[in-house]
């Protein structure tokens, strides 16, 4: 048996541990784009939004004069009063008015849907490596790994529903929304599918067999793990 299996193992769970929390924080947050429309005043107040995959929040800021590139209204950092609410789509029956402009609810469904997915597949991918821990089931390796990399494909595929949902309402003629660019969520979601995806397959690495280490060696005379 590989002595340093057990090291490899904890090492590769650590750095999928990175990005189950990356995961994590980019569903339950809702900084995954930042939207502003056209500033035709200055020494006024305009409204810029960002949104995740449940919530949309509007925030409005007073705006001084700009400089000649600077046509949104913003950044989203600047402060300003805050109001935050759910995709009317997620609360039925509650008639809260959140946008002004259509937002693409399909993309909106689906994004969050598949999210969830990638969330019930990393928990449990951690389910089946603590498993392996407690009682030394290596074979629970095997399919941890497979769900831990289904997870990093299915946020990756979220992110890029999402990202067409923000190009679909750029492009809208229904919009006042003219800027985007995609925050911090964004960016663990993308990072978390690198993590999960790239250790989910390292994690597999591992688990396999030793293969045969001389050239005469066959699998069948090599020393079996135990």
């Amino acid at each position: 048996m590989d002595e340093s299996k057990p090291l490899k193992v904890r090492l590769t769970f650590s750095v999928i541990l990175v990005g189950v929390s990356l995961l994590f924080a980019a569903v339950v947050t809702d900084h995954w784009a930042v939207l502003s429309p056209k500033v035709e005043e200055y020494n006024a107040t305009c409204e810029a939004a960002h949104f995740g995959l449940w919530r949309l929040c509007i925030k409005r800021i007073f705006m001084q004069e700009q400089g000649p590139k600077e046509k949104g209204c913003g950044p989203i950092s600047l402060p300003g009063e805050h109001n935050c609410s759910y995709f009317k789509h997620f609360t039925p029956g509650q008639s809260s008015e959140i946008f002004e402009v259509t937002t693409q609810k399909e993309y909106s469904i689906s994004a969050a849907a598949i999210a969830i997915f990638s969330v019930g597949f990393a928990i449990i991918g951690t389910i089946c490596v603590l498993l392996s821990f407690r009682r030394k089931r290596d074979y629970l390796l095997k399919p941890a790994s497979m769900f831990y990399t289904f997870a990093g494909l299915c946020i990756i595929i979220s992110v890029e529903v999402m990202r067409q949902s923000v190009k679909r309402m750029i492009d809208s003629k229904e919009t006042a929304w003219i800027e985007y660019s995609y925050s911090w969520s964004f960016a663990c979601a993308c990072s978390s599918f690198v993590l999960l995806f790239l250790c989910g397959l390292g994690l597999l690495l591992i688990a396999l067999p030793r293969f045969p280490q001389n050239p005469w060696e066959t699998c069948m005379d090599a020393e079996p793990e135990h």
